[in-house]
């Protein structure tokens, strides 16, 4: 067991930043703009370098014959951390950052724990977020555990591109089939050997599986060991480290009996039929060449951020109060978001551009106050917006200091601009990025198509000062390339609209990874309201700095704040009020907890559903059974989603940290905001990483003899657990646009699909669990379940209506998301080496079915008098059930009665002589 310290390491600075969209491109059969980034904290290595460029070489080459000459890696960037060397060789990124990078190379969360994963939020063939590799493993030191490090990565690429799960199963490595216990494996064709590898007092054995006797199931610790000597080609989903083993599994080798996420997310279906049905296979046709083209390198640095803010003035600004609250937006960001040492610079536009401030470096609060009193009045408005001159005059600011490559352009519009297509090249040429904030209903695509084209982000707020939109949206512009203990998080957004004069109250928590540089900000619509903050220890703190023109203020703590329940008060009169309190790491070697949020895609046509998606976490550690909420909104109102980590529904992994939900409650055609609120309280926990990536061999039989290898790295519960404390946070998971809702929406949502259903046999009866779908697929509450089963696993996916029915007429749905338990007993009778195979479809009051779920099975094994059954809990290595001290003082004592019987008789028989 390898101890997990705490507090925890800055494992990167990218980490929690929210995944940017890829760049990425398939041109013909290579794909393009793959972004590799190094993480800052991986000592400087100018040989790694080179191993990444071997690792994507050989990569390359197996991808290109796995998929029968279909894809290889054409182009290839490599981000280099700003704090190595500077090379003559070294480029300045564009449009890549550590935001968008598909591959990471990470320092391991823990020592030793050199495990490869990838982000995978989405169902079957939907691609993943991002890869993470270790530099041990580009190095190729974990060969006799994954296997060379190029096939390493085309596994991981089949999640993170084409959306394929795995097809072992780390929890529950065996099954029982046909009167068997059997491995979890594709292609059946592998082979080797199942046993327990067990270490007590420094040292280890290994000894044979046994049975227990009540379940007929093989004990926990058994494991399957395979031979290294193989011929079977597939899978790579299974075991890509076998050197045989060059091929995905098909439809004809496919084991679709194995319980596992393949068979479980994919209805049964091969892990090569998904890629066939991917828009990557559908859009290409194999090469004849034997070997593909070579793959091309670009070695770039991150160097200072370098950004600026263009603001539009226009006429159409004029609506809503829209002038000051940008002012107030952008004073905060200048304030608190743009980090230390950061260019920075203002244009504002109406039908031309004018330049307000050239860059300043910032690297102090001097520098951040000469930019505030740069921004624009909030009596001036102009005419028609022209965004394509704010960008150009924009670009013009950067180039009397700096290339345009990887700059960051703050576009902050209302959208009221139909030519911003006339510099879609411009602003490609340019290499810099450009992140959109619109205020108010517009839904002009151009400016999508801007933060697309870019790799920026897409943010949008409505008139609704309540809501607090703009302040969120300049808060989720941290940089995509700084250090998560560098970056600002936001503990608290609110706002109120008082009718009459009252009170606006609440608290916020600071916990012990944060309280650097807090800071609280209010702003207001009519008078300045009374303002009160008061600390844990019941300090009061009124010292706010007021700005009157622009109606805020804002309260900055000293030093560290208090880690405790800080309260705040504002008393008013009737007005709109709002509150915005961010923080800072408390220390540059712990890693902060963090909400990063986003919806599942960015447009949506009715009647396609969204998913919601929040990932809280502590470093790379999961934050589960935390309260998080999104609060959706648009131009017609605010919708409120629970989201859950409960592996059902939306959400695919149980307790990962990503908390999901389906959201359908659209109404009106056009943009959406999403925010998430997360609370941690006394049921909050850190977990074990959930590890989605390639299989942990536990060793090899090699020539009849088994060799181990070193065993898989633990991180220790206990220390997970240490110290975890009450924590609030807020994050802006960016804006998407719905289109194509009827004037009135009908009921066309089914209930979602059950992804958890288990199956067990318990006497004469089998015994059914699963999670409770919606009317809506997670919201509200079925009316009814159609059970079917079969002893034939392919009727029930085929033909789910021929199968026979289980009798549900007992069996009432509960509300969605809660725990159903259905037992009964079938119409045959249960005898030893029974398998039968059921699933379950939902249907609403609609008449509306839900697709068909997992298939589980239910198996019965009686074990025969030969199997050897469970130890004894004297001791838990030994198979026979007598712990190894009995056995050795039994043999002894057995040897010292032989030895005393022995020497009697010898006695004897002399006497009588």
């Amino acid at each position: 067991m390898v101890p997990f310290k705490m507090p925890i390491l800055v494992l990167t600075l990218y980490l929690l930043q929210g995944t940017g969209a890829s760049l990425i491109k398939l041109n013909g059969n290579g794909y393009e703009n793959v972004v590799i980034a190094i993480d800052p904290n991986v000592p400087e290595d100018e040989k790694l370098i080179q191993q990444i460029e071997d690792m994507i070489s050989e990569a390359s080459t197996y991808l290109y014959r796995a998929t029968e000459k279909r894809f290889y890696f054409e182009s290839v960037s490599i981000l280099i951390p700003k704090t190595w060397q500077p090379k003559s060789d070294y480029e300045k990124p564009k449009h890549e950052t550590y935001k968008n990078a598909d591959i990471i190379i990470e320092v391991p969360n823990s020592p030793g724990n050199d495990i490869p994963r990838i982000d995978q939020f989405g169902k079957c063939g939907e691609r993943g977020e991002r890869i993470y590799l270790t530099p041990r493993i580009i190095r190729g030191e974990m060969l006799n555990v994954f296997g060379p490090k190029g096939k390493v990565l085309v596994h991981e690429w089949a999640h993170f591109r084409w959306g394929v799960f795995e097809e072992y199963n780390e929890d529950n490595p065996f099954y029982q089939f046909d009167g068997k216990n059997v491995p979890v494996k594709c292609s059946e064709g592998i082979t080797g050997t199942n046993k327990v590898y067990a270490c007590s007092g420094g040292s280890c054995s290994i000894r044979d599986c046994w049975t227990d006797p009540k379940t007929g199931k093989l004990n926990k610790d058994c494991m399957f060991i395979p031979d290294k000597v193989q011929s079977e080609k597939a899978s790579i989903m299974f075991m890509q480290s076998i050197d045989s083993v060059v091929e995905f599994c098909t439809e004809k080798n496919h084991n679709r009996f194995a319980p596992n996420l393949q068979n479980k997310m994919c209805y049964l279906k091969s892990t090569w039929e998904v890629i066939q049905d991917s828009e990557d296979y559908k859009k290409s046709t194999p090469m004849m060449a034997a070997e593909p083209p070579k793959s091309r390198f670009s070695l770039k640095q991150i160097g200072e951020r370098i950004l600026v803010l263009v603001i539009d003035t226009s006429r159409s600004m004029k609506v809503g109060n829209r002038l000051n609250r940008l002012r107030q937006a952008s004073q905060f960001f200048l304030l608190q978001i743009i980090e230390k040492g950061s260019w920075t610079g203002i244009v504002t536009f109406d039908s031309s551009a004018t330049i307000q401030s050239e860059l300043i470096q910032i690297e102090s609060d001097v520098q951040r106050k000469t930019l505030i009193s740069r921004l624009p009045n909030v009596t001036v408005a102009g005419g028609g917006a022209h965004i394509c001159s704010g960008l150009r005059t924009a670009f013009m600011v950067v180039k009397k200091k700096f290339l345009t490559d990887g700059s960051e352009m703050v576009l902050l519009t209302d959208g009221e601009d139909n030519t911003t297509n006339t510099c879609f090249e411009e602003v490609k040429q340019s290499g810099a990025i450009i992140h959109t904030i619109v205020l108010g209903p517009s839904t002009e695509k151009g400016l999508e198509k801007l933060s697309e084209m870019t790799g920026g982000m897409k943010t949008t707020a409505t008139d609704n000062v309540q809501n607090n939109g703009l302040i969120d949206a300049f808060s989720a512009l941290s940089s995509g390339n700084a250090a998560i203990t560098q970056r600002s998080i936001k503990l608290e957004s609110k706002g109120i609209t008082l009718t009459n004069e009252g009170w606006m109250n609440g608290t916020v928590i600071i916990d012990s990874t944060v309280g650097k540089d807090t800071l609280f900000l209010v702003t207001w619509t009519a008078q300045q309201p009374e303002m009160f903050v008061t600390d844990p220890s019941g300090n009061i703190y009124k010292n706010f700095a007021v700005e009157t023109s622009s109606q805020m203020a804002y309260l900055q703590i000293p030093n560290t704040a208090q880690v405790g329940i800080w309260t705040y008060s504002l008393k008013s009169s009737a007005q709109t009020l709002t509150l915005t309190v961010t923080s800072r790491a408390a220390n540059p070697t712990v890693s902060p907890i963090t909400v990063d949020s986003r919806m599942n895609k960015d447009t949506s046509r009715f009647p396609s559903p969204m998913i919601v998606y929040a990932e809280v976490r502590q470093g790379s550690l999961p934050i589960i059974g935390a309260n998080v909420t999104a609060l959706i909104e648009s131009a017609d109102g605010t919708v409120t989603l629970e989201l859950l980590d409960n592996g059902a529904g939306a959400d695919v992994f149980k307790n990962d940290g990503v908390y999901s939900r389906y959201f359908t409650a659209y109404k009106k055609n056009g943009r959406y905001s999403l925010k998430v609120r997360a609370l941690g309280g006394t049921n909050t926990q850190r977990s074990r990483p959930k590890v989605n990536g390639a299989f942990y061999i536990p060793g090899w039989v090699e020539n009849g003899e088994i060799k181990m290898n070193p065993p898989k790295p633990e991180i220790s519960e206990d220390e997970n657990q240490a110290n975890m404390q009450s924590f609030s946070r807020t994050s802006s998971g960016g804006s998407f646009i719905v289109s194509n809702i009827p004037p009135t929406v009908p009921d066309v949502f089914p209930p979602n699909r059950i992804i958890d259903l288990e199956a067990n046999v318990e006497d004469d009866h089998i015994n059914l669990t699963w999670t409770a779908p919606g009317d809506d697929f997670d919201t509200g509450r079925a009316e009814e379940y159609i059970i079917k089963m079969s002893k034939d696993i392919l009727t029930l996916r085929e033909n789910f209506d021929a199968a026979l029915q289980v009798n549900t007429t007992d069996l009432i749905p509960n509300d969605a998301n809660a725990k159903e338990d259905f037992m009964f007993k079938p119409d045959f009778l249960i005898e030893n080496g029974t398998t039968v195979f059921l699933a379950i479809k939902a249907v609403d009051k609609a008449n509306l079915t839900s697709p068909i779920s997992n298939i589980a099975q239910a198996s019965l094994i009686i074990p025969s008098a030969e199997d050897p059954f469970s130890p004894s809990p004297e001791d838990p290595f030994s198979p026979s059930g007598t712990s190894i001290s009995t056995i050795v003082l039994s043999v002894v004592g057995t040897v010292a009665a032989v030895a005393i019987i022995v020497s009697v008789t010898v006695c004897v028989m002399k006497k009588k002589r």
